[in-house]
């Protein structure tokens, strides 16, 4: 069965916003051992909007930034879902387009062999935390304090006691807490 894992970046006051967080090197190499591993990416169709807005030209035309371009490339020729009831079609290329969050068929998702899939879209990490089908959170806490923006775990209802599981510290300060849901 593959994990559901909720791998997102947030500011040290708990906010979410792509453009405000640290994009180095070291960083980007963490990521894309991440997506070297995932067989599918979750979107929410600002999160989707954002990505396909930038990645894939940076696929099609290198920056000459090596851990930039083979995010690009991995980003790129992965597997995507998104989720928005607004949206009519998506263009990047390996991305399905689904109206709503429907349990059974994430659980299905999990079932097929093979890589693990992942979500970064605030909105849809608390759909699915909620759904309580979250295998594990990687929480990358920014050296960032932005004062306001869009709270990552903002419409969660019932109470989640999460267990550490590790840290990862890079050098610029940014840490990834790594988290599962504690058994109940």
């Amino acid at each position: 069965m593959s994990k559901l894992i909720a791998a997102i970046n947030m500011t040290l006051d708990g906010f979410c916003d792509h453009t405000a967080m640290i994009a180095d090197d070291e960083l980007h190499q963490h990521y894309n051992e991440l997506l070297s591993n995932a067989g599918t990416l979750l979107y929410g169709r600002i999160t989707y909007q954002l990505m396909e807005s930038y990645w894939p030209t940076v696929a099609k035309n290198p920056t000459g930034n090596k851990p930039t371009d083979e995010f690009a490339v991995l980003i790129d020729n992965i597997s995507k879902i998104v989720f928005s009831r607004t949206l009519e079609n998506v263009d990047w290329k390996n991305t399905k387009l689904k109206k709503e969050v429907i349990r059974a068929e994430v659980l299905e998702l999990k079932q097929q062999a093979g890589k693990d899939i992942f979500v970064g879209s605030p909105s849809l990490i608390v759909a699915l935390t909620q759904l309580d089908l979250i295998d594990e959170y990687q929480l990358g806490v920014q050296p960032i304090i932005l004062g306001n923006g869009l709270p990552l775990f903002k419409n969660i209802i019932d109470r989640v006691n999460l267990k550490l599981l590790k840290t990862k510290i890079f050098g610029s300060g940014s840490i990834v807490l790594y988290y599962e849901p504690a058994k109940k």
